[in-house]
């Protein structure tokens, strides 16, 4: 049996990569959602000059990428690449009473992933804006219908009458996760906004990234004891 040789090189750059105790606590604090440098400093306590260092040894290994934020621009994430480290990590084990995904506008993507979250586990689910529209976008419920779910057209609302404590809340835009308190915002996907590119592609670029997080999310997640 032939290996391909690019293939055991990729698989050693990660190895070595991930062969240090904190770049484990790197890979582990990006398991549940995208952080900021100066986030992720205050979740592994440790100086930035040295948090640089391992960031570049497990960028430059693939094992995670940086998009910039959408809402303000100065500001970088950092993203979990899971096929990397698939099979290397430790599942965390997560209980909470509900998840509320929020976006902006609560139109789009915090409504996909309340549709996706529902299909996907039994704990209980909602959606929210920071500053919520009248309407859920038509393109999100064309997507969601696409693949077999159903949005409410009009059913937005706004984050502070939904959210209640016990909930864990994911903010699914950088919009959402830079306005609001940072307790409040317990995790961030920085899922891109499909809304000002308007197309088809875009919606289902979304979709897909929600999903993909949803389905590694859902199988941490517990239900709060006294929840059904």
């Amino acid at each position: 049996m032939l290996i391909e040789s690019d293939s055991v090189e990729r698989r050693a750059r990660v190895h070595a990569a991930l062969g240090e105790p904190v770049r484990l606590r790197i890979v582990d604090a990006l398991t549940l959602g995208d952080v900021s440098p100066q986030e992720l400093e205050r979740l592994v306590g440790m100086p930035s000059n040295l948090l640089a260092h391992h960031l570049k040894t497990l960028v430059d290994a693939g094992v995670v990428t940086r998009s910039r934020s959408e809402a303000d621009r100065r500001r970088t994430y950092l993203r979990l690449v899971p096929e990397a480290v698939a099979g290397l990590q430790v599942s965390p084990r997560v209980v909470a009473s509900r998840v509320v995904f929020v976006c902006t506008r609560n139109t789009a993507r915090s409504q996909l992933a309340e549709a996706l979250w529902r299909q996907h586990s039994q704990v209980p689910a909602a959606s929210a804006g920071t500053d919520p529209a009248a309407r859920v976008h038509p393109k999100a419920v064309a997507v969601a219908r696409r693949h077999g779910l159903r949005l409410p057209p009009s059913g937005t609302a706004h984050v502070s009458d939904v959210v209640v404590e016990g909930d864990l809340v994911i903010a699914v835009c950088d919009n959402a996760h830079e306005s609001m308190a940072v307790e409040a915002a317990r995790w961030h996907w920085s899922v891109p906004d499909p809304v000002p590119v308007g197309t088809d592609e875009a919606f289902e670029s979304a979709f897909a990234d929600i999903d993909r997080r949803i389905d590694r999310l859902a199988p941490m997640l517990t239900v709060a004891t006294g929840m059904s």
